[in-house]
C-alpha cells in the first residue's frame, strides 16, 4: 500500500511538472498561424512514429521542451542556457517558443536529459534524428559521439556505450548553419528574407527519438519494383550482422502472404508477386512488408514496412511525341509547386494532420502530382503521398548560387564554379536524399537542379542520378540552363503557359507557370509588398484566370507537353500566389471549377 501511494505521488508530481512546462510554453510572435497551432501540446509533440517504412513497436519520443542557448561559434558548452525551445520546431519559428534569427557566426546549443526504460535492459539504444539543419554535433553524458552534415535527411547513433547505468542521461546537441552564407543546400532560406526568399531554418526540425534494438539489427530497407517481371527487388541493410545471419522478407495483401524470400544481409532478393495489384493515383495499393533478421536461427530483429508495384517510363505516342507513362500507359503529370512551408513551424508542420492536409487538398483540386520544391519532407509526408496516391517530383534543394541563368536558350547560361568541397557536398547530400526517398512509390522523378541556381556539371549530375536510380526519370534542370541530357526538357513560363523550346527526343514539360496572386487581409505574413506574378482582387477573378490558363495549357498538351506544375499550393511568406492562404484557413479558388479544368488538362494528352 505504501509503495502504491509513493508511486501515485510520483505520477502526480510528473504530471504537475508537465503541466507547468506546458503552461510556460507558448508560440512566439504575432504572425498568422494555422488552425493546428492551437493543437500543439508541448508534452506530446508530433507523437506519431516518424518512420513508416521501417517501424518498430518500441520507441521513446524525445520531442518536447529542451533547453537552448545561442552562442558565438567556437565557444564552449554554455554553463547557463537562454531558456526553453519546443523541439522539433526550429529556433526561428513561432512554435519553437523562441523565434530568434541566427547568423553564420553563431551556434545553437540544445540540452535535455532522458531515461532509458528498464524494459530495454540488454538492448542497444539508438538515438535517432529526423533532420537537423545543417551541421549537428552530438554529445551524450559529456562525450562527443559524432557529427552529421546535411539539413534534410535522417541520421542516428548507437549511444549504448556512453550511457551511465540507471537514471538521467545528459544529451547535448550543437548546431551550426550558415544558411545562404555557405555552399550547402538551403533551398529558399536566406539571411534577409524578401520576395520569393524566406526565413532561415536552423537546428532540429524533425522528430528526435530513442529506439531499442539488438546488437545485430536492421538499418534500412530498399525496395524497387519491376512491373515487367512482377517482382520487387528488396535489399535489407543491417548493423553488426555476423556470418550466417539471414534476413527473411514477406509481402502481404491484407492477411494473405503473396511472396517471400530469404537472403544474407545486403543482398538483393527478388520477390515474385503473381497477378500484382499496381499502384497509381487512382488506385494507390500498398503491400505490407515484414522483415526479420535471424541470427543463429533466432529472431534478432523484426520490422514492418510496405511497398508497391508501379512503373514510370516514357514512350512515343501516335504523333511521335515523347510522353510519360505510368504502368506502360500514358499519363499527364499535373500538380502544384509545393514548398512545404508553415507560418507557425516554418519547415515543420504543427501536426501530422496538417502535414496530410496539403496533400488531400491537392487531390481535391483534381491534381495527380506534386512537385516538392527545393525541400525534402519528413518520412511521414512521403508515406501520406504513397497512401493517398499522388506522384512526386523530388527536387534537390539548391545551394551555392550565383551563376548566370538563361532559361530560354539551349546551352545558354553559365555553370557555377563550385569548389571541390561544394561539389563533394552536393553529391553526398543528393545521394542521402535519394536513398531516403528511394523506396517510396510516389516519388517518380528526380530533379537535380532548379532554374540554374547553383547549377554545375549538369550532364554529369543527370547521368549520375540516372545511374544511381535507373527506375525513375531524371529532370536535369527544371527551368534551368538547358543541356541535352536526362529524360526531359523542363520550361518555366510566367504567368501563362508557353512552349518556347521543344525537344523531339525527350519528354517536354512545363515545370512552373501561373503564380496568380490574391492578397487576403488577415491572412498575410507581413505588411510589406506582397508578391505575385499577377494580382487580382477576389476569388472569382483568380479562378477565371486559372481556368483561362488551363484552357491554354490543354492546347500545349496536345502539341507536346507531358506534364505541368502550377505555382503554387499555398501562399508562402511574402508570396500570395497560392491556391490556399499561408495559414491554410482560406481556399482562394473555386475547388469545383479548378478540378474540372485540371481533369480536362490531364485527359487532353490521351484524347
Amino acid at each position: 500500500m505504501k509503495k502504491n501511494i509513493i508511486s501515485l505521488l510520483l505520477t502526480l508530481a510528473c504530471a504537475t511538472t508537465a503541466l507547468d512546462a506546458g503552461a510556460q510554453w507558448k508560440p512566439a510572435g504575432d504572425k498568422i498561424k494555422t488552425p493546428w497551432a492551437e493543437k500543439v501540446d508541448p508534452s506530446n509533440v508530433l507523437p506519431e512514429y516518424p518512420r513508416p517504412r521501417l517501424v518498430r513497436p518500441d520507441w521513446s519520443n524525445l520531442n518536447g521542451l529542451w533547453e537552448y542557448a545561442i552562442r558565438e561559434a567556437g565557444a564552449a558548452e554554455p554553463t547557463t542556457f537562454d531558456g526553453e525551445i519546443l523541439v522539433p520546431f526550429c529556433v526561428e519559428s513561432s512554435l519553437s517558443g523562441v523565434q530568434k534569427l541566427m547568423n553564420e557566426k553563431q551556434e545553437l546549443w540544445y540540452k535535455r536529459s532522458f531515461e532509458v526504460p528498464s524494459a530495454w535492459k540488454g538492448k542497444n539504444i539508438l538515438l535517432q534524428f529526423g533532420a537537423v539543419d545543417w551541421k549537428a554535433d552530438v554529445f551524450v553524458n559529456d562525450i562527443f559521439i559524432g557529427t552529421h552534415k546535411g539539413g534534410f535527411t535522417p541520421f542516428s547513433f548507437d549511444i549504448t556505450p556512453y550511457l551511465t547505468g540507471k537514471g538521467a542521461q545528459k544529451l547535448v546537441v550543437r548546431v551550426w548553419d550558415p544558411t545562404d552564407k555557405g555552399y550547402q543546400p538551403h533551398g529558399k532560406q536566406v539571411s534577409e528574407p524578401k520576395g520569393i526568399w524566406y526565413t532561415p531554418v536552423t537546428g532540429i526540425w524533425q522528430t528526435v527519438w530513442l529506439e531499442p534494438v539488438s546488437a545485430s539489427h536492421i538499418t534500412d530497407i530498399k525496395a524497387i519494383p519491376d512491373v515487367d517481371h512482377s517482382t520487387v527487388a528488396v535489399t535489407v541493410s543491417t548493423a553488426n550482422a555476423a556470418a550466417g545471419d539471414v534476413v527473411e522478407v514477406a509481402l502481404l495483401d491484407g492477411t494473405q502472404t503473396v511472396a517471400t524470400a530469404k537472403g544474407v544481409p545486403g543482398s538483393e532478393m527478388r520477390l515474385h508477386v503473381a497477378n500484382p495489384k499496381l499502384w497509381s493515383p487512382d488506385s494507390p495499393f500498398l503491400y505490407d512488408m515484414k522483415v526479420t533478421l535471424l541470427s543463429n536461427g533466432k529472431k534478432a530483429d523484426a520490422v514492418e514496412s510496405y511497398t508497391a508495384l508501379r512503373k514510370i517510363g516514357t514512350m512515343k505516342d501516335k504523333s511521335g511525341i515523347m510522353r510519360m507513362t505510368l504502368n506502360d500507359k500514358p499519363l499527364f503529370h499535373f500538380g502544384p509547386l509545393d514548398q512545404g512551408w508553415w507560418p507557425d513551424g516554418l519547415y515543420t508542420a504543427p501536426t501530422d494532420e496538417a502535414l496530410l492536409f496539403d496533400i488531400q487538398k491537392t487531390k481535391e483540386f483534381g491534381y495527380n502530382m506534386i512537385r516538392k520544391h527545393i525541400k525534402v519532407e519528413p518520412a511521414r509526408w512521403y508515406y501520406h503521398c504513397d497512401k493517398e496516391g499522388i506522384l512526386v517530383w523530388q527536387d534537390m534543394p539548391s545551394g551555392d548560387m550565383g551563376n548566370q541563368w538563361q532559361p530560354r536558350v539551349y546551352g545558354g547560361g553559365t555553370d557555377k564554379d563550385r569548389s571541390q568541397a561544394s561539389i563533394d557536398n552536393y553529391y553526398r547530400e543528393w545521394k542521402d536524399i535519394m536513398d531516403f526517398c528511394m523506396s517510396n512509390p510516389s516519388v517518380v522523378i528526380w530533379v537535380p537542379f532548379n532554374e540554374g541556381w547553383g547549377q554545375f556539371g549538369t550532364e554529369k549530375a543527370a547521368a549520375w542520378t540516372k545511374n544511381y536510380d535507373p527506375s525513375r526519370l531524371v529532370n536535369p534542370a527544371s527551368g534551368g540552363n538547358h543541356r541535352n541530357c536526362g529524360d526531359m526538357l523542363d520550361l518555366h513560363s510566367y504567368p501563362g503557359p508557353s512552349m518556347f523550346l521543344y525537344d523531339a527526343a525527350r519528354v517536354n514539360v512545363l515545370g512552373e507557370y501561373g503564380g496568380i496572386g490574391l492578397a487576403l487581409e488577415d491572412h498575410l505574413w507581413w505588411d510589406k509588398r506582397n508578391w505575385g506574378y499577377v494580382q487580382f482582387k477576389n476569388s472569382d477573378e483568380v479562378t477565371a484566370e486559372y481556368v483561362k490558363f488551363a484552357k491554354e495549357l490543354e492546347d500545349y498538351v496536345k502539341r507536346g507537353f507531358s506534364g505541368a506544375v502550377y505555382t503554387q499550393t499555398t501562399d508562402v511568406e511574402g508570396e500570395v500566389n497560392g491556391l490556399i492562404t499561408y495559414d491554410r484557413k482560406v481556399v482562394k479558388l473555386d475547388v469545383n471549377k479548378v478540378r474540372e479544368a485540371n481533369q480536362k488538362v490531364i485527359k487532353a494528352m490521351t484524347e
